[in-house]
């Protein structure tokens, strides 16, 4: 049964030493106002060009240390976040992916080598977070055998059970008013504007009642199989997020052309 109200949870996805700084600590006064406890996705060895935005900030994991002191909890954000990899992913969102299709080997030694840079920074990895949605039952068992049990992703309603891992959905990229269900809010610091931390500000002003932890989804809601109601709606959910995504990218086409 889906809980009421509508809860919501915060999710910043890219985090890295070289991530813009002005874009990503403008969020934070937000987070220490309305003592929100976010899941912050952390690339554990960042060698992705486009996320080398700035030089690598000093006071960066120092940053992450104090928010998961205060609460927040530490995603290992897939491993470089080089996405080279063209096969399926369980969630078909994107056509690339880090992890989708990698051999076992390979993404146990890039799972066990990120966990170790996060912890050697000490933190605590506690869950997953793939870059592009992008990975595969083998990724699942990987990550089951490195004791790391929950991930972030999915277009549920209500956390579930898949692969012997808890899914915690992810399905909105901006605030948005729900009824019922639990819904992660994702942002992406080094692509958003300060209109973001506007509509984010206008969101908590309303709902901060609402904005839950990884700690209270876990111990609060009795996670089981995903139930047929839950799979038709991920899969619709789905099929809208592909469709919204041919739509802009048709639109950047045509204003191209």
């Amino acid at each position: 049964m889906l809980p009421r109200p509508a809860q919501y949870l915060l999710r910043f996805d890219d985090l890295c030493p070289t991530i813009s700084p002005r874009r990503w600590k403008r969020f934070l006064p937000l987070i220490e106002e309305f003592r929100l406890k976010p899941i912050l996705a952390v690339i554990p060895d960042n060698r992705d060009l486009k996320l080398q935005v700035s030089r690598p900030d000093p006071e960066f994991w120092d940053l992450m240390r104090s928010l998961e002191f205060r609460g927040a909890a530490i995603a290992l954000h897939g491993y470089q976040h080089l996405c080279q990899s063209w096969e399926a992913s369980l969630l078909p969102l994107h056509r690339r992916s880090e992890f989708a299709g990698v051999p076992e080997a390979t993404q146990r030694e890039w799972i066990r080598h990120g966990l170790e840079i996060l912890r050697g920074q000490n933190l605590t990895p506690r869950l997953w977070v793939a870059p592009r949605h992008g990975f595969d039952w083998t990724t699942l068992a990987v990550l089951r055998n490195a004791g790391i049990t929950v991930l972030s992703d999915g277009f549920a309603r209500v956390p579930v059970s898949r692969g012997g891992i808890t899914w915690i959905p992810q399905q909105l990229w901006s605030p948005m008013e729900k009824s019922k269900g639990l819904w992660t809010i994702c942002i992406h610091p080094n692509s958003v504007g300060r209109e973001m931390v506007d509509e984010l500000r206008r969101f908590l002003v309303k709902h901060a009642a609402q904005f839950t932890s990884v700690d209270r989804v876990l111990a609060e809601f009795d996670v089981s199989r995903m139930s047929m109601r839950e799979q038709v709606y991920e899969h619709v959910a789905t099929w809208r997020f592909q469709v919204s995504r041919f739509r802009r990218s048709a639109g950047r086409s045509s204003r191209a052309g």
